[in-house]
């Protein structure tokens, strides 16, 4: 199969080596012999509901977050469509902030953003930083972890009800206080979780590809065939023993 994989702003959105995870991607789909061709969708770049088999959006300084914010927000129609068209989706810190319905900075002021994820975000006082593990909320995925690491400002309130990505063992996650961490709508993904997130959780990667897949063959999603994992697998050992060496999840 071609796959197409739409990049949004990546020469504004790319601080969390998030050019690692499309490779990733890229890799594992080609290791099963599908082609996945990456387009970037930037300002000025038409967003087609029906595009793309999955939609990439990374982190970014405040500053690069700002500039993008606007284009982004008026394109709220065509992902919504998109995600609702069985779309995937995965974004990263700034991108899941702007995903949702806004952030609220430490001065008042008030960045729009696209209403796709079912949360808030308000600026804290303090950075929450470090290695986090989640054990997965999906459930494509019960009883997995999710590895990473966390730098952010900001706290995302998640709206009663809404599907989180996982939940926190070690580290902050949304807020530092819900326990919860990332969002889930559809087939799109937003999460703190970068450095980058998809070598460290293999199985991650897999799951976003089948749902790409499915949208490509307008199939439902399947399991896709096992690679050999020992490497990704290691590098997930390593981040999750550093995450619980934090003494579990903060107050």
């Amino acid at each position: 199969m071609r796959l197409r994989i739409g990049h949004l702003y990546p020469e504004y959105l790319n601080i969390y080596a998030d050019r690692g995870n499309i490779a990733v991607l890229t890799r594992r789909a080609a290791a099963r012999g599908h082609e996945l061709v990456v387009e970037p969708v930037t300002v000025g770049t038409a967003l087609a509901p029906e595009a793309h088999d999955l939609l990439y959006v990374g982190g970014g300084q405040d500053r690069e977050q700002a500039m993008i914010a606007p284009d982004l927000a008026s394109r709220r129609d065509e992902l919504r469509a998109a995600v609702d068209g069985g779309t995937a989706l995965l974004a990263v810190c700034g991108g899941y902030q702007l995903l949702g319905r806004g952030y609220r900075g430490r001065d008042g002021s008030w960045m729009e953003g696209v209403g796709l994820f079912p949360h808030e975000t308000v600026a804290g006082e303090t950075r929450m930083i470090g290695d986090v593990l989640l054990e997965s909320a999906l459930p494509e995925a019960s009883g997995r972890t999710i590895a990473g690491f966390e730098n952010h400002a900001g706290r995302t309130l998640l709206d009663p009800g809404a599907s989180p990505l996982g939940r926190v063992v070690a580290g902050y996650g949304n807020d530092g206080s819900s326990g919860f961490e990332g969002c889930r709508v559809e087939r799109a993904v937003g999460t703190y979780l970068h450095g980058p997130l998809l070598p460290r959780n293999a199985w991650l990667a897999d799951l976003l590809l089948s749902w790409a897949l499915a949208h490509a063959t307008g199939a439902d999603p399947e399991p896709l065939e096992p690679l050999g994992d020992a490497l990704e697998d290691a590098a997930h050992a390593v981040a999750a023993a550093r995450a619980r060496a934090r003494g579990g999840r903060p107050a």
